[in-house]
């Protein structure tokens, strides 16, 4: 297995999520009344989350799981090889889902629950 790019793929969201840390302001007021603020944290979430899904994908390929039918199969897949918990599965698929709000619909963001998830 190709553990650089898993250790590189750890090194990247442990920087978004010091940069989330460094970035995000303490109150959800000014959080809510900082479009900059908002985008960035959005921003930051979505591609660390997009991190944790590669590092997925990459082990559903080095350990040969076969091709998963969807998203949410390649967690199924960790699941079932043992390598994640049941638990793990269901909160990365939330995660995933999360992700994908933050990407397709920015319009509807829950303004707390981004701020929320940045802490």
């Amino acid at each position: 297995m190709d553990k650089k790019i898993i250790l590189a793929k750890i090194d990247e969201i442990d920087g978004y999520l010091e940069e989330l840390d460094s970035l995000k302001p303490i109150e959800l007021e000014d959080y809510i009344n900082s479009i900059k603020d908002k985008r960035t944290c959005e921003r930051l979430l979505q591609i660390s989350i997009e991190s944790v899904l590669d590092i997925c994908n990459v082990l559903i390929t080095e350990l040969k799981l076969g091709l998963p039918a969807d998203e949410e199969a390649v967690f199924d897949k960790l699941k079932d090889k043992g390598i994640i918990t049941k638990g793990m599965a269901v909160i990365l698929k939330e995660t995933k889902g999360f992700r994908n709000i933050l990407v397709h619909k920015y319009g509807i963001v829950d303004n707390e629950l981004v701020f929320e998830k940045s802490l």
